[in-house]
């Protein structure tokens, strides 16, 4: 489907805001790694094909391998992702489905086996990041195929 507009370049409030949040997540003391499988993992559910692309292909050349990229959607069916990773993905998954699940107590105090109260509230931020991205990206039909991986992850605006 062809772009509908490239919300980045039509308004520079937006891609300000967008910016700042992504700054401040990439700046929160995450790991790099388990913020871009967990933005996997939510631009799947989402179904957003710019995002799966940018994540994938930041993924690759962050080193990740192939199989972990590939069955992270199914991360509950299979055994190579460490527990932090799948209390990330779990949280991830009920966060972006709020008005369905309400976040159960269950999803959250497996989250705090695995994180500290900051680091959940950072991991939480970066969820509400990916969603927004998602929801920009979807909406105004961002091509995937044209990211190309940077040294270090900036925002860049999707084709249009």
């Amino acid at each position: 489907m062809p772009a509908r507009l490239n919300f980045l370049t039509v308004s520079h409030d937006v891609l300000e805001a967008m910016k700042d949040l992504q700054q401040r997540v990439s700046n929160s003391g995450l790991e790099p790694r388990l913020l871009h499988l967990m933005y996997l993992v939510v631009s799947r559910m989402n179904g957003c094909a710019y995002c799966i692309d940018m994540h994938s292909k930041d993924l690759r050349a962050d080193g990740e391998t192939d199989l972990r990229i590939d069955l992270v959607s199914v991360w509950e069916e299979v055994d190579i992702y460490s527990e932090r990773e799948r209390a990330a993905f779990a949280w991830a998954e009920s966060v972006t489905k709020v008005g369905e699940t309400h976040v159960p107590d269950e999803v959250f105090t497996r989250a705090r086996q695995h994180f500290t109260s900051e680091e959940l509230a950072k991991l939480t931020l970066a969820i509400v990041a990916i969603n927004g991205w998602n929801r920009f990206c979807i909406s105004f039909r961002a091509e995937p195929g044209h990211y190309q991986p940077a040294k270090q992850h900036g925002v860049k605006a999707p084709a249009a």
